[in-house]
């Protein structure tokens, strides 16, 4: 066959590759993830609240509580619309929430209200009071039962003291009990329901500080992730094909010990071998230089989402997992000053956005 030939039946063959690509459908949900950095009412409760007051050391008013709540809606509203345009995402899992009242004062956002998001709320037992939750949009989502998994914790797992590492700066300070010793923290939301039919079971984290350093902090965290393991297995052993999302601030890398051998997460989807292995894509992120918060100038991703092996397979008949993102759009970042490049956070003077970037998923199907 002459070569003039051989182009003409590419170009045919090609076309009619792109033409049957493009005439497929697909439904898309994203699933995202936010620490919304100190949610906090302007009402005086029983745990330590008291900075986020009117009379507080934040000046915690009325109107900056209601700026605050319109900042969120505003970052909610617009993750994953890149790709998804018509829908905000069907699941947000938050972090540094002070109770379900402000849960459902954001749920009421203008911004947000039109989704119908519903709430899985537990009070945790951390002694500031921030507890994990999970928005889900109801004409989607039909959850089937909800936990919160404790994480039991105690001051004689602390590791060795770093004399060069004195944490990060944050007050989200370890506290422990002076009788048990033990180290109080957020539960492990679990909650399982219907997504559009199909069964998914989620898992919404926010593990234990670096207060008081990396390394004498680290045996919290990696017991963290060793309960996360633990939820799936469980979750695994009743349904060995079980899809699996488990995301959450982890206070740690992709690449800590917590996330690595706790969770047992791949860099890879080439090197999950059973249903029960965890991909990690913010782990390549990671290594590409991506970041969602920064710490005397140097950027981590510990906001990440993760997901099981049946939720990577190439058949688009059922949900699947497409791609990951890190929202981080211009409005969210800081553009002056020590931390400029940083995510816009709270300051005594307005609120911002968090000191964290949101993180995401899209769940893709195949329409018939």
């Amino acid at each position: 066959m002459k070569i003039k030939n051989l182009i003409a039946v590419f170009f045919v063959l090609f076309a009619t590759i792109a033409i049957n690509a493009q005439s497929k459908k697909y439904i898309i949900h994203t699933v995202a993830f936010y620490n919304f950095e100190n949610l906090f009412d302007t009402i005086n409760g029983s745990n330590n609240d008291e900075e986020w007051l009117p009379d507080g050391a934040m000046n915690w008013t009325g109107r900056k509580y209601k700026k605050k709540l319109d900042n969120l809606a505003r970052v909610l509203s617009e993750i994953g619309t890149g790709e998804n345009p018509t829908n905000s995402p069907t699941f947000i899992g938050g972090c540094e929430i002070e109770n379900r009242r402000v849960l459902e004062d954001l749920v009421k956002q203008p911004k947000l209200i039109n989704r119908d998001y519903g709430i899985v709320h537990f009070d945790s037992p951390d002694k500031r009071g921030i507890d994990v939750a999970l928005l889900y949009q109801k004409k989607h989502f039909k959850p089937t039962s909800y936990a919160n998994i404790p994480l039991l914790i105690y001051k004689n797992q602390q590791g060795k003291e770093d004399k060069k590492d004195k944490g990060e700066a944050t007050d989200d300070n370890v506290e422990i009990d002076n009788t048990s010793e033990r180290v109080y923290t957020r539960d492990q939301l679990l909650v399982t329901g219907f997504l559009d039919g199909e069964e998914v079971n989620i898992i919404v984290n926010h593990w234990p500080s670096r207060s008081g350093g990396e390394k004498k902090s680290s045996p919290f965290r990696e017991a963290a992730g060793a309960l996360n393991r633990k939820i799936i297995d469980s979750l695994i052993k009743i349904n060995p094909d079980a899809k699996i999302i488990t995301m959450g601030d982890l206070n740690d890398g992709s690449y800590n010990k917590s996330v690595k051998v706790g969770i047992g997460a791949k860099l890879k989807k080439s090197e999950l071998k059973t249903s029960g292995d965890i991909y990690n894509p913010f782990e390549q992120m990671a290594k590409e230089g991506n970041a969602t918060l920064f710490y005397r100038d140097s950027g981590d991703i510990f906001d990440q989402i993760m997901i099981s092996e049946p939720l990577t397979r190439n058949d688009y008949s059922s949900f699947r997992y497409w791609k990951a993102g890190i929202y981080n759009k211009p409005f969210l970042i800081q553009t002056t000053g020590q931390y400029k490049g940083y995510p816009l956070r709270n300051s005594q003077s307005e609120p911002g956005f968090s000191d964290h970037f949101p993180v995401y998923i899209y769940l893709i199907k195949q329409l018939n």
